[in-house]
């Protein structure tokens, strides 16, 4: 790993930071150990976040993070000949630039984190052209790091700021750091979670597995929890509690996601941001990987975590349930 330039003194009070890391949920989960670190290095350090507004609630978990900064880019991108969405990012940039930060770390490495975090006015720091997502957004930065592909996507955010901050490459545990919300609606029973939909369809695992491992969370007397986010998901989630006598919850934002997970004795769930949130708060949770390969995202956290499956291996419901029976085991 090296680094451009030398880190930025570290100024009385201790420096005022941004961390850019907006999307997806996966992502902003997988940069959350990189708040301990800096906290751990520089107690003062006062740490704000920008970040996609449906992903908001997750650094508001954290207790390091004083404020989180929402934009709707998606939104605005759709609209972008709107005088609704200039109007709004020019207020985005407005706060961006009142933050007074010293440093601003973009985690995301694409050009549009790279412009958004320039808004600041406050200089840039993001990985190098051969290592960014997208190498154009080096050419943002006022100093860039390489760090390889080849560590996971928790590592490569650790690596990335002990790089530009002036700390030694962090080689313990990550410690994610979140404090559950207070629960809304929760399950009257034991319970665990099964999260069987995804953004798209390559990764998805069939109906008939999912209500085998419900009904084998039955049997532990666990009622099985069937989460959902859209309409369509929902009807998926209904069948799949119907055939295991499990339960589908209301819609839940993501901090009311959060509790449930929280709650839960199990989770098994397909390469999701929810999956990825639950181990981070300290869940056994199974990840069933069906379009991509768990090297560099697998299931990550302080409990019992593991992740089958890969790019075109659709894991056997036999196999999953094995894996299942060794994460239970006392």
């Amino acid at each position: 790993m090296t680094a451009a330039g030398r880190a930025a003194p570290q100024p009385p009070g201790g420096p005022r930071l941004l961390i850019v890391k907006t999307s997806s949920m996966g992502d902003v989960v997988h940069a959350l150990p990189v708040l301990a670190d800096i906290r751990r290095h520089h107690p003062q350090a006062v740490i704000d976040w920008l970040v996609e507004a449906p992903f908001a609630a997750i650094p508001q978990l954290h207790p390091a993070v004083r404020r989180v900064l929402p934009m709707a880019w998606r939104r605005w991108r759709s609209r972008l000949f709107s005088a609704e969405s200039w109007r709004a990012m020019a207020g985005l940039r407005r706060e961006l630039r009142g933050g007074g930060y010293d440093l601003v770390l973009d985690l995301q490495g694409l050009l549009k984190s790279a412009l958004w975090a320039r808004q600041s006015g406050a200089p840039v720091l993001g990985y190098d052209r051969a290592t960014a997502r997208e190498p154009l957004a080096a050419c943002a930065y006022r100093r860039s790091a390489g760090v390889p592909w080849t560590f996971h996507a928790v590592q490569r955010c650790r690596l990335l700021a002990a790089a530009h901050l002036g700390y030694a490459a962090p080689d313990g545990p990550p410690d994610f750091g979140l404090r559950a919300p207070a629960p809304g609606w929760m399950p009257r029973a034991r319970y665990a979670v099964l999260i069987p939909n995804a953004s798209r369809p390559e990764k998805l695992w069939p109906e008939r597995h999912w209500v085998a491992v419900g009904q084998r969370c039955r049997a532990l007397g666990w009622l099985p929890v069937v989460l959902w986010g859209r309409p369509d998901e929902q009807t998926l989630a209904e069948r799949i509690a119907a055939g295991c006598d499990g339960d589908v919850p209301p819609f839940l934002r993501v901090g009311e996601m959060a509790a449930v997970l929280a709650g839960a004795q199990q989770v098994v769930g397909l390469d999701t941001g929810f999956s990825h949130l639950a181990a981070a708060l300290g869940r056994p949770t199974l990840g069933i990987y069906c379009d991509h390969e768990p090297g560099q995202a697998g299931i990550t956290g302080p409990g019992r975590v593991a992740s089958i499956g890969g790019k075109g291996q659709v894991p056997a419901r036999a196999e999953v349930l094995a894996l299942f029976e060794r994460q239970i085991a006392p």
